[in-house]
């Protein structure tokens, strides 16, 4: 099957083979949410999976929203945040009508599930959807998968992806221990400022 249809991940949702999934946010995530995130705005999570980085956000009073592709993820999601549920729609990340613009938009697997020929409307569509001077936050996936996805960028991948409309703010590796073995410790927290138009 293909991962560009929502029945890939569907297969994978309703057997439970969800490598991807940490059980709960990041710790960089709840750390940039006590520091550098401390004024609550609007968030967009896609691909927002089992809905843990919701609950995060929410908590930490922003408005939330995440939109899946795959309806078993989409009711996965709705059963993990009950009353928070409403606030993952099932729709395309790329031509959904979304009630932009955000302060953040949060990246965690979305883009490493996404094949590279999608990148760069990846890369425009969080640039529509940012307010100038809003973040493209969180974990990134680098390295090398022989068999993706996942597909991880480089350095002069993403350079080359985000350089013309976004300025990199923030990038560390995220320990190894807090790395998923799917991800083999070759992930970092970044966070890309959006430029003016």
């Amino acid at each position: 099957m293909d991962s560009r249809h929502p029945e890939f991940w569907d297969e994978r949702y309703r057997a439970g083979r969800l490598p991807w999934d940490l059980g709960g946010a990041p710790d960089d995530l709840v750390a940039a949410l006590a520091a550098e995130f401390r004024e609550p705005g609007r968030v967009l999570i896609p691909g927002g999976g089992s809905g843990y980085e919701v609950r995060c956000f929410a908590a930490a009073g922003w408005e939330v929203w995440a939109i899946d592709f795959a309806p078993v993820a989409v009711a996965r999601a709705r059963g993990v945040l009950g009353p928070l549920g409403d606030r993952v729609q099932i729709g395309d990340f790329f031509a959904a009508p979304l009630p932009g613009p955000f302060d953040v938009v949060y990246e965690r697997t979305f883009l490493c599930s996404l094949s590279p020929a999608r990148w760069p409307e990846y890369a425009e569509r969080v640039a529509a959807l940012l307010r100038p001077g809003g973040r493209l936050a969180g974990v990134f996936f680098y390295g090398e998968d022989p068999e993706p996805p996942p597909h991880p960028l480089s350095p002069v991948a993403a350079d080359r992806l985000f350089g013309s409309r976004f300025r990199r703010r923030t990038d560390r590796p995220i320990p190894a221990a807090q790395s998923l073995p799917i991800y083999g410790g070759a992930e970092r927290w970044q966070v890309w400022e959006r430029l003016p138009d």
